[in-house]
């Protein structure tokens, strides 16, 4: 299957570029952005995802505001034409890559969006991600990370939010391998040993001279299978920040974060401190299509030209609930403290705590912060 990304000098292995080196089913290629005012009032969540060994392409557009959650959903059959990203009303415009690009979901059930990013730093390539369960591997991807503002208009419902880049700001990665995507998969032997959990922690900040991309994954036993912690400032340096120790600070009851406190080494052996704080939680599985979403997973099959829009009441238990069970995205401010000097900043706190984790003291599944 030829397409107009073939008439270019990108290709990898001996075959089109709409065929994936990998059979895996799993293999996918995806975009996600978020985007807030700094207030707390408000966190949009958005994202485009490929999966082309399933035949499948689809988006989502995610909206907090207050105790209201909402969720707009779009799904079709894949195409060729990767070089126009897009999903029935949904698309991605790059004008500049890795650098401006443009964002638009033309009205969808009361929902419209038209954002222009523009990176306020380079992009951070990531350390490649690898987890097994067993001797299968179940993650193999590679991202790579951003801080920009945003431009333009939300509309919800007919009321129109003005998009300013002097105050809007937020985070965007792109990632591609394999993961787990679409219906779930024929169990086989159970998992052995048994999965108990993770523990992960996101933070992309964008401050006035640097920006910060700290992600960090635990097993249950605290073993830090994953640890990349990056500085890039605005001169195009790239600093690592060495072993960050982290306490998370839990609402007592739960397992929804208030905020962090994370202690990072600069270069020199000089020590960066940071206090992060959450302004707004989004639980991703509800409604996004992450990790145990029970209403949305990325690469399921719905059926050509499917769009849908659901509504949560965040105060309902029944979704109170299901936040311990999956990574929950917040509007996050930070303030970093070095050399006696205070700076703030400002981007994406995401964290997740999902079942047994020994350092937090969670015992299980159902354990909460005391």
């Amino acid at each position: 299957m030829l397409g107009p990304t073939d008439e270019f000098p990108i290709h990898q292995i001996p075959q089109p570029i709409s065929w994936p080196g990998s059979s895996d089913r799993n293999f996918y290629d995806r975009a996600y952005y978020n985007a807030h005012d700094r207030t707390g009032d408000i966190f949009l969540i958005t994202g485009i995802g490929y999966y082309p060994n399933l035949g499948v392409k689809d988006a989502f557009v995610l909206a907090r505001r207050g105790d209201t959650q909402t969720a707009v959903h779009l799904s079709d059959g894949i195409d060729s034409d990767r070089l126009n990203q897009h999903v029935l009303g949904y698309r991605v415009e790059v004008h500049e890559p890795l650098h401006k690009l443009r964002i638009v979901l033309e009205e969808t059930d009361g929902i419209a969006v038209d954002l222009t990013w523009n990176g306020l730093f380079d992009v951070i390539q990531e350390q490649r991600h690898v987890l097994r369960s067993g001797t299968r591997v179940t993650l193999d991807a590679q991202r790579f990370a951003q801080v920009g503002s945003w431009a333009g208009y939300i509309a919800i419902d007919g009321e129109e939010i003005k998009v300013d880049p002097d105050v809007w700001i937020g985070s965007r990665d792109r990632s591609w391998g394999i993961r787990p995507i679409g219906e779930p998969e024929p169990a086989g032997r159970p998992a052995h040993p048994p999965f108990e959990g993770m523990w992960w922690l996101y933070v992309p900040m964008a401050f006035d001279d640097f920006a910060i991309c700290l992600i960090i994954q635990e097993e249950p036993n605290g073993f830090r299978s994953l640890n990349d912690v990056t500085r890039i400032w605005r001169d195009g340096r790239v600093e690592q920040l060495g072993w960050p120790r982290v306490k998370i600070h839990y609402t007592s009851g739960t397992r929804i974060p208030t905020g962090a406190t994370i202690e990072a080494t600069a270069q020199d052996g000089s020590p960066v401190h940071f206090d992060v704080e959450s302004k707004l939680p989004v639980p991703i599985h509800v409604g996004g299509g992450y990790g145990g979403d029970s209403d949305w997973l990325h690469g399921m099959w719905k059926g050509d030209k499917f769009t849908e829009r659901l509504t949560y009441d965040m105060t309902d238990p029944a979704i109170v609930g299901r936040a311990g069970f999956g990574v929950i995205d917040h509007v996050g401010r930070a303030v970093c403290t070095e050399g006696g000097k205070s700076v703030e900043g400002w981007g994406l706190f995401e964290h997740g705590a999902l079942g047994r984790h020994d350092p937090s003291g969670f015992a299980d599944w159902l354990t909460v912060a005391p």
